[in-house]
């Protein structure tokens, strides 16, 4: 019986001992930062969302909703059409757009070109042609400067001037 409660006694000391050791060794360890997941920019991506932005702005030039299109860019966009004052804020894009929509233009194709930039802006160069019906009425080029705003790529500064010479 001696030698058992030595044993207990020996096992109960290595318990003991071993769970300071387990517990001021985790008193030592250091948590693990979360590492945090940053998206990494990719422009293929960008210049894919930006033709799904274009396909959408197409559609709603057809459907005449201006208010959709003016929907389409930032709250503080420029839109810089030839032959008139720049136009800035969403309120006066409206009526711009209601505007181009109620002089008969029913349809707008737009070809981007090529694409540029960063994860703050994109940088769109492009052709457009638009329509009266069947009708081309204008040929035309465009650069588009689009700012993401609510998590989505809207237009921020958009110009585009005729292809045919001045008069």
């Amino acid at each position: 019986m001696k030698n058992q409660l030595e044993l207990f006694n020996r096992l109960t000391y290595f318990t003991v001992l071993l769970s300071f050791v387990i517990v001021f060794q985790s008193c030592n360890e250091k948590p693990k930062e979360k590492e945090q997941s940053i998206p990494e920019f990719n422009l293929i991506t960008a210049k894919a969302e930006i033709e799904e932005a274009n396909q959408n702005f197409m559609a709603l030039v057809a459907a005449g909703d201006s208010i959709g299109l003016a929907n389409a860019y930032t709250k503080d966009a420029k839109f810089m059409s030839a032959g008139a004052p720049s136009v800035v804020g969403r309120t006066d894009i409206q009526t711009a757009m209601s505007n181009i929509v109620k002089s008969g233009i029913t349809k707008a194709d737009l070809r981007l070109e090529n694409i540029y930039g960063t994860e703050d802006l994109i940088v769109e160069e492009g052709e457009l042609t638009l329509f009266v019906g069947d009708n081309t009425v204008a040929e035309e080029k465009y650069i588009v400067v689009w700012k993401k705003e609510d998590g989505k790529w809207k237009l921020f500064r958009d110009i585009f001037n005729s292809n045919l010479p001045s008069e």
